[in-house]
């Protein structure tokens, strides 16, 4: 049984013509170990990060699993002064997913879409609207898909 946000993501995702392998392994609790479950390097896991830019205005960052959001980068590459993270009402309100399954892919609002420099050239594996759900994914092909600006926009963790 798959829920509404494995639908509408998975959906969206063979909507984009983007080939994905789909890896369902249920819930589990660090970084280390979705990366065993999904068979990939905990730096090609990527999390989608929903951000807020003022009322009413979000976007999703695309960060490897890694890394982590500069502030600073990312502030200056969207020409923003003041950005937030939502809290995960606000978040499912703006997405249509809970937080830890988030992803551009079949999201309720198409926010604009900026994944971080060291994506490119690579696979990935994206939360798939699920808690448990992967699809990985030629990270090009996404950027494309989504048509997301790339950019020096995180740190090492």
């Amino acid at each position: 049984m798959t829920s509404d946000g494995e639908d509408r993501a998975l959906g969206a995702l063979a909507a984009s013509g983007i080939e994905h392998e789909v890896t369902r392994h249920g819930r589990v609790g660090s970084l280390a170990e979705a990366a065993a479950a999904r068979g990939v390097e905990p730096r090609d896991i990527v999390k989608t990060l929903v951000v807020r830019r003022g009322e009413g205005d979000f976007l999703f960052v695309l960060v490897p699993g890694d890394r982590e959001i500069s502030w600073p980068k990312l502030r200056t590459h969207v020409g923003a002064s003041r950005m937030s993270m939502p809290d995960a009402a606000t978040a499912l309100e703006v997405t249509g997913y809970e937080r830890g399954t988030i992803t551009p892919f079949g999201s309720s609002t198409a926010w604009p879409v900026v994944a971080d420099a060291t994506l490119v050239g690579r696979r990935v594996s994206l939360g798939a609207g699920a808690h448990g759900v992967a699809a990985t994914v030629d990270a090009d092909a996404a950027v494309a898909a989504l048509g997301a600006e790339v950019a020096d926009v995180t740190d090492p963790a």
